[in-house]
């Protein structure tokens, strides 16, 4: 059994605000918290009015069905957070005010950061660009309906996400946080064209004690998924902001790429897309008994 917590949530395409859902386990009987802000795709009529996209074209920057590759998360003990807003409208993986001034049609607040990476790349907290460079709108954005998003949709968001993790953290003695991405089916490591079906991020050791890291490669491996580690990818804000080892709340963020269970030019699922699913099953699974293991090993199991 699972309970939810969630706003009413509408078709695509409905100009209703649609924010995100908590799936809660019955009982959660894991340190466990998963996370999926990428996959969101309802897109609201007034957003895809705004937008000089396709409904097609704005989608390349979506986490393509990761909330579903992670959805039994729940049925093992763990909650689910997924957002249904795309990320073409907000990155909620970013820092609160990393907006582009240059996007909109009068001043911003004096505390946005401008100068951010990713602010220049056009992948700010409201992005400028979906995949290829492909930009999202035709005219400037009013400031405040950008700065709206942040308060009613990004704040809440990642208010709700402390939570599940200092409630987690109570319960357990520590959290761990794992943040479900996807990434293009292109992506290689290094110069060798090696394509890694997962990454692992962690901050490159930072963010999650390296026990968790190499467990999480490990059983992946073991399954005989090829994986890399935090390269390209390291983990984004939320990674960063909520992996605090010292203070018992570990974050790894995986990316499982495409090309395993979806045509990114089609944008729908390959028949593969069971296969993986049940693998992800089994990843979560195993990586639940490690943790258990490991926190039973160290006084850290659940009262």
């Amino acid at each position: 059994m699972t309970k939810r917590s969630r706003q009413e949530r509408p078709e695509d395409g409905d100009s209703r605000n649609v924010f995100f859902e908590v799936i809660r386990p019955e009982a959660q009987t894991l340190p466990l918290v998963f996370n999926s802000p990428h996959s969101g795709r309802v897109y609201t009529r007034e957003f895809l009015a705004a937008s000089r996209l396709s409904s097609h074209d704005i989608r390349r920057s979506e986490d393509l069905y990761v909330d579903e590759l992670f959805s039994a998360a729940p049925a093992f003990g763990a909650p689910l957070q997924r957002a249904f807003f795309p990320r073409a409208f907000l990155d909620v993986n970013r820092e609160p005010f990393e907006l582009d001034p240059r996007m909109f049609s009068a001043a911003l607040p004096a505390h946005i950061n401008a100068i951010s990476p990713r602010v220049a790349g056009g992948l700010g907290t409201i992005p400028k660009i979906v995949a290829e460079n492909m930009p999202i709108y035709d005219a400037p954005l009013d400031v405040e309906d950008g700065l709206s998003r942040i308060e009613w949709i990004y704040r809440p968001y990642h208010q709700s996400l402390k939570a599940l993790l200092q409630d987690t953290r109570r319960a357990f003695g520590r959290a761990v946080l794992i943040d479900c991405h996807s990434m293009p089916g292109t992506v290689s490591v290094g110069g060798h064209r090696r394509r890694p079906d997962f990454i692992i991020g962690d901050r490159y050791g930072t963010s999650a004690s390296a026990a968790i890291a190499y467990a999480a490669i490990s059983i992946l491996e073991g399954m005989g998924f090829s994986t890399a580690y935090n390269k390209p990818y390291a983990g984004g804000f939320i990674t960063e902001h909520y992996g605090r080892p010292a203070a018992g709340c570990h974050a790894l963020q995986i990316e499982i790429s495409r090309r395993l269970y979806a045509d990114e030019a089609s944008l729908q699922k390959k028949p593969e897309f069971v296969a993986v699913r049940q693998a992800v099953n089994l990843f979560i699974g195993e990586f639940a008994a490690f943790l258990m293991a490991e926190g039973e090993a160290t006084g850290l199991a659940a009262e």
